[in-house]
């Protein structure tokens, strides 16, 4: 059994970008967050908005659409690029602090596939740490959010939708109810055993969601970041694309270029182009490093990567840096709105989690972080105006009460399963097998609340890449190496509620 705290205000489970940008844009708020650190704080690229006078958010949008293979939905990037400088000027209207030039003005960057310079950074390649550091501030100096440390393993349920959350503090669980709950959980980059995301980003928000009902979206695109230091740690120390924006090449063993056998925009093209290039470098007997020698002051300007690559010996100054994809960004997630509001009545979905079609296929460099900021401020207006009381009998599933919570060591077998077959460049063949070796793996991995969710989702991941029988954006099908137009359309998912058991009446 557990015990049971009825609250008044919405709840926001994740204290990322996404989440606190949600809980300072509700009158109140309480937000469910496990003690750590969550992928914001990692993100070394900036922020992209149209902030100079030769860029519009019109133009911002038209290169987010021109990266998303034709499934992004206009009517949320253009929310996303509208909200850009604005976004921006909340956040420094809360204290955070952005690269400027001498003359104080904000330094503008370049990243792959955005046509102008409209991306900001915080200390060359802290930025996601410097967001997290002012939302932060503004939280411990507010007395409208209140924030619990514990572990969301679940959602409850009454007659009238999601009603509040199941928390697990060991053997113990604890139910909260509230008016509204909002996921912010973030991605599922952990499904993969080459990956730039923490421990504990494996898609849990997203299947605990799918178990109360909520459709999802788009579960095969999963953006694989080009650059990542490919010098044996888990996550991957990432290479900010920044660093290409500035003139970094990508090159061979013998010091020779090869991005432009691949795309007009050679290093700057889309992270998918650029991504697939380095895996063929690799799957022809060569290797890739970025070679960013030429860059001026790399130490003051870059000291994220500069630390990474002096903890395994490399020195950017001196050094070509051994690179590799790696699984960062997910485009799929619970189908959203543009105000996040779900299939399901009481539940929102916001940030990495949510799938409101505003990447389509993939994510153009930079939009993560706005994202959360931009969709982060909806949401909280779209819970003000709608968050209800809840009323009557509560219910959970059965195995959030029993079940572990900590999956094993079979996750290290699904996570390279993933990385072998459902990676980079994906075949049909590759893609069955890895099915039948998930199926495998979950008679173990069901044993746990973390397993079954990251079993769960893998197997979705797969059935929605054998369904998607082309190349698109960041699935890309080695058998099937060109888009279909009558494929132009996102694939949603109703995994259907699991069956709950009530608890509280």
């Amino acid at each position: 059994m557990a015990d049971l705290t009825r609250l008044d205000a919405p709840i926001v489970v994740g204290a990322g970008v996404a989440g606190l940008s949600v809980a300072l844009g509700l009158p109140r708020a309480y937000v469910v967050t496990a003690p750590d650190m969550g992928s914001t704080w990692w993100a070394q690229g900036g922020i992209a908005a149209a902030l100079s006078s030769d860029d519009s958010p019109f133009e911002h949008a038209a290169d987010t659409l021109a990266v998303a293979g034709g499934l992004a939905a206009a009517d949320a990037v253009g929310a996303l690029t509208a909200g850009g400088p604005e976004a921006i000027a909340r956040l420094i209207q809360i204290g955070a602090e952005f690269d400027r030039n001498d003359e104080g003005e904000l330094l503008l960057g370049q990243e792959g596939g955005h046509h102008r310079r409209r991306v900001v950074h915080a200390d060359g390649d802290a930025t996601g740490a410097e967001v997290m550091r002012a939302l932060n501030q503004a939280v411990a100096e507010s007395d409208s959010v209140e924030i619990i440390e514990a572990k969301v393993v679940d959602l409850a349920r009454a007659s009238e939708g999601v009603a509040g959350v199941i928390t697990a503090d060991g053997k113990r669980r604890h139910i909260y109810t509230a008016p509204a709950v909002v996921m912010a959980t973030g991605g599922a980059g952990r499904m993969f055993a080459r990956t730039t995301n923490p421990t504990g980003v494996t898609g849990d928000g997203i299947m605990i969601a799918g178990r109360a009902g909520a459709r999802l979206a788009d579960l095969e695109f999963v953006q694989f970041h080009p650059t990542a230091l490919n010098a044996g740690k888990d996550p991957m120390p990432l290479l900010t694309e920044a660093l290409r924006g500035e003139g970094a090449m990508l090159v061979d063993p013998h010091g020779r270029r090869f991005m432009d056998q691949y795309h007009s925009m050679a290093e700057l093209a889309p992270r998918d182009v650029v991504a697939r290039a380095i895996f063929w470098q690799y799957d022809h007997g060569s290797a890739a490093y970025l070679d960013a020698r030429a860059i001026p002051n790399f130490h003051e300007r870059f000291p994220t990567v500069t630390a990474h690559a002096l903890s395994v010996d490399l020195d950017p100054v001196s050094d070509l840096l051994p690179v590799s994809p790696a699984a960062h960004y997910y485009m799929g997630g619970i189908d959203a709105d543009t105000s996040g509001r779900t299939s399901v009545p009481g539940l929102w979905a916001v940030g990495e989690c949510a799938s409101t079609g505003v990447h389509g296929a993939n994510r153009l460099a930079s939009n993560s972080l706005l994202e959360g900021l931009v969709f982060g401020a909806r949401v909280a207006a779209s819970v003000a105006a709608h968050a209800r009381t809840v009323e009557g009998e509560i219910s959970v599933p059965k195995e959030a009460l029993d079940l572990p919570v900590t999956p094993g060591p079979a996750l290290e077998d699904l996570r390279q399963t993933m990385w072998d077959r459902v990676g980079v460049v994906r075949t049909g063949d590759g893609l069955w097998a890895a099915r039948n070796a998930i199926l495998e793996l979950s008679s173990v991995l069901s044993r746990t609340i973390g397993g079954r969710n990251a079993s769960d989702l893998a197997l979705l991941m797969v059935m929605a890449a054998l369904r998607r029988s082309e190349s698109r954006g960041g699935h890309y099908r080695a058998d099937y190496p060109e888009p279909d137009p009558m494929q132009e359309h996102r694939t949603l998912i109703d995994p259907g509620a699991a069956d709950t058991v009530v608890v509280f009446a």
